[in-house]
């Protein structure tokens, strides 16, 4: 709420010069220089985790891989995630791996521009060099589409790209899914998939009218997800009263059965038809293990996710 209060508070102090002033400031911090030799397996594999396919094709209208994604449609207007092909013009082509740094880990695109929220940035901050090297070596074996991804259909004032910049430092929380001193490498990796790749508290957490996550209510469910769609609450407690267990939890986020035979729907089916299905038994593990323990959300709601 106090992130909120700032950034209600940013907008409504905004003078004349203030705006300008906001208008010409820069975001975002240099890169340093990608030499970390990327492997292509890796990168393809951090790729599903982080569910670029998923939302970078669109799968309904026949689209070609990562040539651009379905729309998402929310109370800012309705967003398309854009080509990354290989294509020199309208995907990714004539980037170099510093500029895909930078927008991989900080939401800034090669002109300077902030990136809207709906692109999941701020989970993928804690990114390793070896990590976006592995995804640019994977992104340059995408064969190039030469068709632009529709413009974001999105009006004002959220059409204006500045206001981002107080979006950010209001809502750009740290993901830290660094790993904790005496828990077990099991946990860890799951902490790491969750709070970062796979990026779970983006569904799963409720959002303010700014559309930044509630961090006090990490996990707890979000009834407003682009398209209609809801997400329930995976908090253990909640978890376990619908009988998950760490084994039914792993098989569901390979199978996308539910212990009730049920299957999963919506968003999540996609997450698992084109994401998690891909992980190994041992990710797929490490995240359930992760999600039914218990100091999970006392953890999340210190500050991440």
């Amino acid at each position: 709420m106090r992130r909120l209060l700032t950034f209600v508070s940013g907008i409504a102090v905004l003078g004349a010069a203030g705006l300008g002033a906001v208008i010409a400031w820069p975001v975002g911090s240099a890169v340093t220089p990608i030499t970390t030799q990327g492997n292509v397996d890796q990168g393809a594999y951090l790729a599903r985790a982080s569910g670029c396919i998923a939302c970078h094709t669109n799968f309904e209208a026949g689209g070609a891989p990562l040539a651009g994604g379905a729309p998402l449609e929310t109370p800012f207007g309705t967003f398309y995630p854009p080509n990354l092909t290989t294509d020199p013009e309208h995907g990714i082509g004539a980037w170099t791996a510093e500029q895909f740094a930078k927008a991989v880990r900080q939401g800034i695109g090669p002109d300077g521009t902030p990136y809207y929220p709906s692109f999941p940035y701020t989970f993928y901050a804690d990114f390793s060099d070896q990590d976006v090297a592995d995804l640019w070596a994977a992104f340059q074996t995408v064969p190039p589409v030469a068709e632009p991804a529709p413009k974001n259909d999105v009006g004002f004032p959220f059409d204006q790209r500045w206001g981002l910049k107080l979006w950010r430092a209001a809502f750009f929380y740290d993901p830290k899914t660094e790993p904790i001193e005496g828990r077990s490498d099991g946990w860890n990796r799951g902490r790491e998939l969750v709070r970062g790749a796979a990026h779970c508290g983006a569904c799963h957490t409720p959002r303010n009218l700014a559309g930044g996550r509630d961090i006090g209510a990490s996990f707890a469910g979000n009834d407003q997800l682009p398209g209609g769609s809801k997400a329930p609450s995976i908090r253990p407690k909640d978890l376990e009263a619908k009988d998950w267990t760490v084994s039914n939890l792993a098989y569901a986020l390979q199978t996308g059965i539910t212990p009730s035979g049920d299957a999963f729907g919506g968003s999540m089916a996609e997450v698992v038809r084109e994401g998690t299905r891909f992980l190994t038994a041992d990710d797929r593990q490490a995240m359930a293990l992760y999600l039914l323990d218990k100091d999970t959300v006392e953890a999340s709601n210190a500050g991440s996710n």
